[in-house]
């Protein structure tokens, strides 16, 4: 089911900014049993990143009204807000009627043992560009990692690394990083570049609250094939171990397994 400003329909302008810039922003999360999965926190992030492109973002209570709408209980909703119609030109409009978009898919079906025995990642060639302004924000402008999905075909890999100019190893195309290195977690720093999603910053979150030690810093690919573990995240995937990357193998560990039950125990309250 699609939702275009609160009505049923799968159309928007061809002036609309989104369509026509990317000039918006997205979140995407799963709904178990008719309830948002980590509703609270979604939204605030889409606030704040609407907040860091000065879009206006529509209230809570619309888009929960929205989402009562849904005709699944079990679903992934994607929520894009983008600044709204104009006419043509970069310049913002002085005044403009952002766009909402509700709409609902089918959770997918990855394998089972994706969570419980891991997965295989291509190391991308595409180099993410640095631009702080747009750091850590789930803008719409994602030719980046499209273009980096289009790098491979095979149905062994789960999922594709992205690194920056400098090699420094930012996250995956759909997903946020951890590694493990004696007991320590690392995620990488995002300031200049990467999606901040809501899953990795509820690892963050557990680990301060478990006195697991954790960095957030720059992990270049030597770091990373140097780690104990190796784990991605994000909202609709959990917690997938990271198994395999070229000729680097890695084991399930012990922190990727706990933080696994943590966010799985956490989405199912």
């Amino acid at each position: 089911m699609n939702l275009i400003n609160g009505i049923a329909g799968a159309t928007i302008s061809v002036r609309d900014r989104g369509l026509a810039y990317g000039d918006g922003v997205f979140r995407t999360f799963p709904v178990r049993q008719g309830k948002p999965v980590w509703w609270q926190r979604q939204y605030a992030k889409l606030a704040q990143d609407c907040a860091a492109l000065k879009i206006d973002c529509p209230s809570r209570d619309t888009f929960e009204s929205d989402l009562s709408l849904l005709d699944t209980r079990d679903c992934v909703v994607k929520i894009i807000v983008t600044r709204g119609n104009s006419v043509r030109g970069y310049a913002p409009p002085s005044a403009s009627a952002p766009t909402r978009v509700v709409a609902s898919s089918p959770l997918p079906e990855y394998p089972g043992t994706h969570a419980t025995q891991g997965v295989k990642v291509h190391l991308c060639n595409l180099r993410l560009a640095a631009q702080p302004a747009l750091a850590a924000v789930k803008h719409l402008n994602r030719l980046e990692n499209v273009l980096a999905r289009a790098e491979w075909s095979d149905s062994t890999v789960a999922e594709g690394l992205l690194c920056d100019a400098a090699d420094n190893v930012i996250g995956g195309t759909m997903s946020n990083l951890f590694i493990a290195k004696a007991g320590a977690l690392v995620t990488p720093d995002l300031t200049a570049c990467g999606v901040a999603g809501v899953t990795r910053d509820t690892v963050i979150e557990f680990a301060g609250s478990h006195a697991i030690p954790l960095q957030v810093k720059a992990i270049s690919l030597d770091d990373l094939f140097a780690a104990d573990e190796v784990f991605v995240v994000n909202s609709v995937i959990g917690v997938w171990p990271v198994i395999a990357l070229e000729r680097k193998a890695w084991a399930a560990g012990p922190l990727t397994l706990q933080m696994q039950r943590w966010i799985a125990d956490a989405q199912n309250a």
